[in-house]
């Protein structure tokens, strides 16, 4: 039995799935969480062997992500697979929290982050982060309404300019930064792994959006596994070397106490130019990722407007641009009012994260045991790719999943409850669905 994945062209290649992954996931994470990790981490040996272990987690799943997305390419991504696995109902919760919380919500951070960076160069006043950040949501929702060529155009430009970035401050970190005098081996005063851990791989997320274009890669049996591998490997070298510079030309404590990490190493560097530079860097990074974000997001609506009349809005698509328009234009619309949100509270960067974690980390666990449910539900299904060591590897990923939910519950406050809520509003929406159906 073979899976056939709907009508789409294939328009992306190798290089294009590799620039979305890369962008998504080297965003505004790397230059805030590094700080976080030192303060928690006791040794430089330990703060490089956390982010290495980051990346071999993340390389777990996305062997198991790798699976899925050979067996079943379809440009809904994981709201596909839990459909096949769990049915309908769970897979209508995913897509709406996709579209509510998940995407919208992560779209959201990244622009308030941009914001942020931005002002620092320029100032619109009181409201200037929240004005860069609605501007950044329109102008990239437009973008790629315009179609799938220019948005993934605009996706690798971003992204080799983020990466070719990120090699300039480890250059300099690296050959012309030096720590202030201290021992070498000055242990933090706090010391916890799994706050580490939760914070390196909350870094790493975002490989997983390379499902939501599995159905657009061209010879896709052999590219989705080689875009993943190709992509981790690419961020954990980056993540790792950086984190080499930040401890050469700062040390391991100055690094945990260092509210800006990136700015302090550039600072110390080459002087006010270096805050300059890195303030223009971070900038570029999120709208990369806000780019890539919105345009894989967009995908799962329009799975869902497929499926659910309800949301039919979403299913409006331009043939001639290949762009799923309803599908943006609903998702802008939401991302901007969460950019609204987080203006109110004031709190933009954290009352989106609070919104997001413990809804992500909760579908990511669903996904990896539908790996384990289709096995054994299907198991003619003609399979490209399989994970290794199975079923080890992928009890592994849920095990890990499993923890960062609990985590990211046991951590967040207000906006945590506030994405639930957003949420659990999906199950009358289904049995409005359910009734209407019955009714026709």
């Amino acid at each position: 039995m073979t899976i056939n994945a709907p009508s789409s062209k294939r328009s992306l290649a190798f290089i294009d799935a590799v620039g979305l992954i890369v962008g998504t996931v080297i965003g505004a994470g790397i230059f805030e969480t590094p700080a976080i990790v030192a303060a928690n981490a006791s040794s430089n040996a330990a703060v490089i062997l956390v982010w290495l272990a980051g990346g071999a987690i993340s390389l777990v799943g996305a062997l198991c992500y790798a699976e899925l997305a050979t067996t079943y390419p379809h440009i809904g991504g994981n709201y596909y697979y839990l459909k096949r696995a769990f049915g309908q109902r769970v897979a209508f919760l995913f897509a709406w929290a996709r579209m509510t919380v998940i995407q919208t919500g992560s779209i959201a951070l990244l622009a308030f982050v941009f914001g942020d960076y931005a002002s620092r160069m320029f100032s619109f006043g009181t409201f200037s982060a929240p004005i860069y950040a609605a501007g950044a949501i329109a102008s990239f929702t437009t973008l790629n309404i315009f179609g799938l060529q220019q948005g993934k155009r605009t996706q690798n430009l971003l992204t080799a300019a983020t990466v070719l970035g990120l090699l300039v401050v480890i250059a300099i970190g690296l050959m012309f930064a030096s720590p202030t005098s201290m021992p070498p081996t000055v242990s933090t005063p706090h010391e916890s792994w799994g706050l580490a851990m939760l914070f390196v791989l909350l870094s790493y997320g975002g490989w997983n959006e390379a499902v939501y274009i599995s159905a657009e890669i061209r010879d896709r049996q052999r590219n989705i596994v080689r875009s993943l591998l190709w992509s981790l490997g690419i961020i954990t070298t980056i993540y790792l070397m950086l984190n080499l510079a930040y401890l050469k030309g700062l040390g391991l404590l100055a690094m945990g106490q260092s509210q800006a990490v990136a700015a302090d190493l550039m600072q110390r560097a080459i002087g006010d130019r270096g805050a300059v530079f890195i303030s223009l860097l971070i900038a570029i990074s999120t709208l990369g990722a806000i780019n890539a974000t919105i345009f894989t997001g967009a995908r799962t609506n329009y799975a869902l407007g497929r499926d659910f009349s309800l949301f039919s809005v979403l299913r409006l698509s331009s043939r001639s641009l290949r762009s799923p328009t309803g599908a943006l234009l609903v998702q802008g619309a939401i991302a901007l009012t969460l950019v609204l949100l987080g203006t109110l509270t004031r709190r933009g960067f954290e009352t989106m994260v609070d919104f997001t974690a413990p809804v992500f980390w909760f579908f990511f666990l669903l996904t990896g045991i539908s790996l384990l449910v289709l096995r054994l539900r299907e198991p003619e299904v003609q399979r490209p790719f399989q994970v290794p060591f199975y079923p080890f590897t992928p009890l592994l990923f849920c095990a890990v999943s499993a923890y960062l939910l609990y985590s990211s519950l046991a951590f967040t406050g207000v906006g945590a409850i506030t994405g639930v809520v957003v949420v659990g509003l999906g199950i009358p929406l289904w049995q409005w669905h359910c009734n209407t159906k019955v009714k026709t």
